[in-house]
């Protein structure tokens, strides 16, 4: 039988759970016309955390919708490439002539109609054509039989700032026109925020932003559970509680032990406490290589030894503690805490104390303190 779980970043789950409201929000803003407050949406979270599979979801509300997707991953000359590429193919497809675009107006009249594209389709849509001209030429096709475009991009960062302001700008200019048009972008924190504070970009800080939080323990039984049984086998309670508190709510972690479960015994009927609780414990070593390391090495020396203070407490850490331990001032240490709490690293559980986001970065952290991870490297930000 075929494992049924996916620990693959971006990969959708077989079951998509604690995601719900989310989803039937866009839905229903696509349902409801332009103007609608959901057509613009921002999801942040550690890697892991489910961001492209949001994307994904999203995408298939669109779908089913007959809306047109235009999904890509952010980079340095995304725009032009869907300029020059992606929507002169929708156009095509979708107000006529041939997918054959890149000959301009020019080349056509030295060598006919041999392209079999239509000199009418060609000199309206030109490889030259704007990002802008051509998603509203797109959008106003797609108005009459109740669709529209929606631009999906995901690892959202300033290294394409430039290709963000070409997209973001033809978007805004589509929302104020009142086209049938949405947006959705998914990165990690630290990354949207240095999107948000560019003053040309004041589009994205209207977005509804979302940040990616643990599910629910008893969503988590569910995306445990259900494909299990669906591939043929089953879990006890038992085994299923192990598997589940394992996860600590962390959706990459659900296919993870889910995965390793599956793996432990594949030709046994049921799936026991043991081959949960063997995945567990697999599953924590692999998080940290997949999940901590990522997650830790942009951090500069003082923001990783901060983290290092708090992973001394079996718990919440108090801030005068951590101040303390790092022979800092109390309004010094909070500069520091402003930052890891922006990049979703830590949360404030109430007045004065602070706890880690990840799953089990207290325990990665008090195991590789003389690692490489926390070396004398440069850090960022500094």
């Amino acid at each position: 039988m075929a494992n049924p779980f996916t620990p693959t970043f971006g990969v959708s789950p077989p079951v998509l759970v604690g995601r719900d409201e989310v989803i039937e929000d866009f839905g229903d803003a696509l349902d409801s016309g332009p103007g609608d407050p959901a057509r613009a949406m921002l999801f942040t979270g550690a890697r892991g955390a489910g961001k492209t599979v949001m994307l994904n979801a999203l995408e298939d509300q669109a779908r089913r919708r007959n809306w047109v997707v235009v999904s890509e991953t952010t980079r340095p000359g995304v725009a032009e490439e869907i300029a020059r590429s992606t929507l002169p193919r929708l156009l095509a497809k979708h107000a006529g002539g041939s997918t054959e675009w890149r000959a301009t107006s020019a080349e056509l009249k030295v060598s006919g109609t041999g392209l079999g594209i239509s000199r009418e389709f060609t000199e309206r849509y030109p490889a030259t054509a704007t990002f802008r001209s051509q998603l509203e030429d797109l959008a106003d096709h797609l108005a009459p039989i109740g669709s529209g475009v929606v631009i999906s991009l995901d690892e959202v960062h300033t290294a394409a700032r430039d290709d963000l302001r070409a997209i973001t700008q033809a978007v805004q200019h589509a929302f104020r026109d009142g086209r049938q048009v949405a947006f959705v972008g998914a990165g990690l924190p630290g990354s949207v925020d240095d999107v948000l504070s560019d003053e040309v970009m004041t589009f994205m800080r209207r977005a509804e932003r979302y940040g990616m939080t643990s599910v629910s323990p008893g969503d988590v039984r569910r995306a445990l559970r259900e494909p299990v049984e669906m591939a043929g086998r089953t879990i006890g309670d038992e085994a299923l509680t192990i598997a589940a508190d394992g996860t600590q709510g962390y959706p990459f972690l659900v296919q993870l032990i889910g995965f390793r479960m599956w793996a432990a015994t594949p030709d046994s009927d049921e799936i026991s406490p043991e081959d949960a609780d063997k995945a567990v414990g697999g599953a924590i070593r692999r998080v940290g290589q997949l999940v901590h390391e990522p997650a830790l090495a942009p951090l500069s020396p003082i923001t990783r030894s901060f983290l290092l203070a708090m992973a001394q407490d079996d718990g919440p850490s108090k801030m005068a503690d951590i101040a303390r331990r790092l022979g800092v001032d109390a309004n010094y240490v909070s500069q520091y805490r402003l930052k890891l709490l922006a990049a979703e690293l830590i949360v404030s559980t109430k007045h004065g104390y602070v706890d880690f986001t990840l799953p089990y970065l207290r325990d990665y952290l008090r195991s590789h303190v003389a690692s490489r991870t926390f070396g004398t490297g440069e850090g960022h930000g500094e």
